[in-house]
């Protein structure tokens, strides 16, 4: 069995490296998986399968009548959600080391609701422009519509839902996200001393690491993926309904769901 592994601590980290090379590495990242975010986003808010038949049918399609850059409509305003994310790692380190009479788990089941508190409310308003943007002109002939930038877009909701519309399904988004972060960093730490546990002697730890934390994130997405469909459908309507129509929104007989009435409840929170 190798040596414990070892989690580097908020006193450890070198703060001028962290607050620069943190946002480019997850600009990076954030440019390579922004075509699967956008994939993900237009088929949960299709109805049914009335335009894509699944994953690998919507990237075909979005390509073919829209081009390789519509794989990233709306990525610079997403980018904007860099600045939340430094607000979210930055709570949760310091949570974790305000909670150091703790075990990992809890620490980090504590620090990751709390920073995505703090992360969610930074981030909601881009993540209703942007994934506006994502799903605008889907299905269309880039001739036939015309599509609305970011400041069209920020100034039709400003002016059909006032500010409030920018905070629409912040409810749900924190009942969404913060359970996540919570389950991923609870599970995260779990799952490192798991595999430490069961790999050979010598393992280096980035390796028990980069196995935890798929292994977290498919406990947190496939608990909270239901969640994430509510969130995401509330956000684009284009209503001014309040956040609290989570619990209508939840409901199937509610429009968000009405024409998935002969979908089983498996297939409707999980494709």
């Amino acid at each position: 069995m190798p040596e414990d592994v070892r989690h580097i601590e908020w006193e450890d980290l070198d703060k001028r490296k962290f607050y620069f090379f943190g946002p480019t590495l997850f600009l990076g990242i954030r440019a390579l998986l922004y075509p699967a975010n956008l994939i993900k986003t237009r088929l949960q808010v299709q109805r049914k399968n009335d335009l894509y038949k699944g994953s690998f049918d919507a990237f075909g399609k979005v390509v073919k009548s829209e081009g390789i850059r519509g794989l990233y409509k709306g990525f610079m305003v997403n980018c904007a959600g860099l600045l939340a994310g430094q607000c979210y790692i930055t709570t949760y380190e310091l949570v974790r080391s305000k909670a150091s009479g703790n075990s990992d788990a809890v620490r980090g089941f504590l620090a990751g609701g709390i920073a995505s508190v703090v992360g969610q409310t930074i981030v909601v308003p881009v993540d209703i422009v942007s994934q506006t943007l994502m799903i605008q002109g889907q299905g269309e002939q880039k001739s036939k519509v015309k599509l609305k930038g970011a400041t069209g877009v920020f100034q039709e909701i400003i002016k059909t839902s006032g500010l409030r519309g920018l905070y629409k399904g912040y409810f749900a988004s924190l009942i969404t996200y913060a359970p996540s972060s919570a389950i991923w960093w609870s599970s995260y730490n779990t799952y490192t001393h798991w595999v430490g546990n069961i790999v050979p002697a010598g393992t280096p730890h980035i390796v028990v690491k980069a196995i935890a934390g798929p292994l977290a994130g498919l406990t947190a997405a496939t608990l909270t993926n239901p969640l994430d469909i509510i969130r995401t459908r509330l956000q684009v309507r284009k209503d001014s309904r309040s956040n609290f129509d989570f619990y209508k929104a939840s409901s199937i007989n509610n429009p968000l769901f009405k024409h998935d009435k002969n979908t089983s409840a498996t297939r409707l929170v999980y494709l």
